[in-house]
């Protein structure tokens, strides 16, 4: 029961890290830019340029394989916990309402991408250092 305990701690302490740095890099990435983009026939963009989507889900990425490659597998729920936190935060000023139906399709997309993100950088990981021990 000792060992499952002092396993676990790290693991929620690095989810927990993860989560914060994960709403951190939306805020540099997305929190900043709020101005949506009205094209000439009136139809409205944004307010995210695709180069903005593109970096946060690079620096998601480096984050998910830092933390798979040094084995905190289950510390990676704190990146989906962390986007949709910060996209309930960052989009909750809608008096719509349908701000709650974006927040769930990221939650359930963060979660489905990073958890096949970090099924596959596990499996090259263990692929890898197997092939490197028996050379």
């Amino acid at each position: 029961m000792r060992q499952g305990l002092a396993k676990s701690v790290p693991q929620l302490v690095v989810g927990l890290v993860l989560a914060a740095v994960t709403m951190g890099a939306w805020a540099a990435w997305l929190g900043w830019d709020q101005q949506r983009d009205v094209q000439a026939d009136g139809t409205t963009t944004g307010p995210y340029e695709a180069w903005q989507v593109i970096g946060l889900v690079l620096t998601l990425l480096a984050l998910v394989y830092g933390a798979v490659s040094r084995d905190y597998i289950a510390a990676v729920a704190g990146i989906p916990v962390g986007l949709t936190a910060a996209a309930y935060v960052d989009w909750s000023d809608d008096s719509s309402g349908l701000f709650l139906v974006g927040v769930v399709m990221v939650m359930v997309g963060s979660l489905a991408v990073t958890a096949g993100v970090s099924a596959l950088i596990a499996f090259l990981t263990r692929h890898g250092r197997r092939s490197r021990r028996t050379t």
